[in-house]
């Protein structure tokens, strides 16, 4: 059975842009991806993402917007083993709230949608992000 996880892809609007929350492991290779963490056993995926959101970037729930019917899941392996990470779209309701990291991450950025595509450098992970990039520039109101 795949090892599960979840989280959010957060983005805020500066203006005309849209930009997405990013963090960096402080281990492994470093790798950047949105907040993100495995599922507790007793936990569902939703309480996952928030739990793994606060713990990683101070979010609240009350922070953001969550959309729940936007979701998509990213399946891919990990050192040899099936991972299935599940991430709901997430708009920060005060575009200049800061941050808190956690310890296990060194850094982050605030990216438009290509750069955080770059950044992040998997190909499930640019087609979900191109996917809900476009339903926030094209039914946002529907969302």
């Amino acid at each position: 059975m795949a090892k599960r996880a979840a989280g959010f892809l957060i983005f805020r609007r500066l203006r005309e842009r849209i930009e997405y929350l990013m963090l960096q492991a402080s281990y492994g290779q470093h790798h950047w991806s949105p907040p993100k963490g495995h599922v507790d056993p007793g936990e569902d995926d939703f309480k996952t993402a928030l739990r793994e959101t606060t713990e990683e970037s101070g979010y609240l729930e009350t922070d953001l917007r969550i959309f729940k019917n936007q979701t998509r899941t990213l399946e891919y392996k990990v050192k040899g083993h099936d991972k299935a990470v599940v991430y709901w779209l997430a708009e920060l309701v005060d575009p200049a709230k800061e941050v808190k990291l956690s310890d296990e991450h060194q850094d982050l950025k605030w990216l438009e949608r290509d750069n955080a595509i770059e950044i992040a450098g998997y190909g499930d992970f640019a087609d979900m992000v191109r996917h809900f990039d476009d339903k926030i520039k094209q039914n946002y109101d529907q969302l």
